[in-house]
């Protein structure tokens, strides 16, 4: 099993979701639907980016790391350079 840190991007304003999971197209239907709180105000959403990691530990740590980050500049910017889907 793997586990991915994900970037989702709103097609309703361009903004961003991170988020951690096992099942990446399982948890994106869920943000579409407007399962989750967070997201269901800017659905509909699209996978811009993902990281796979070996434990749900590895991918939750990258998650928090990637939101402390609180920049869009930053996030923008490992989208551009980083594995996209």
């Amino acid at each position: 099993m793997s586990f991915m840190t994900y970037i989702l991007q709103s097609d309703k304003d361009g903004s961003y979701y991170i988020g951690s999971t096992d099942n990446l197209q399982k948890r994106l239907t869920a943000h579409n639907k407007g399962y989750s709180k967070y997201t269901k105000n800017k659905i509909p959403w699209n996978i811009v980016y993902k990281e796979e990691y070996e434990t749900l530990s590895g991918a939750r740590k990258r998650e928090y790391y990637l939101k402390s980050l609180k920049s869009k500049i930053a996030i923008l910017k490992l989208i551009k350079q980083g594995p996209i889907v």
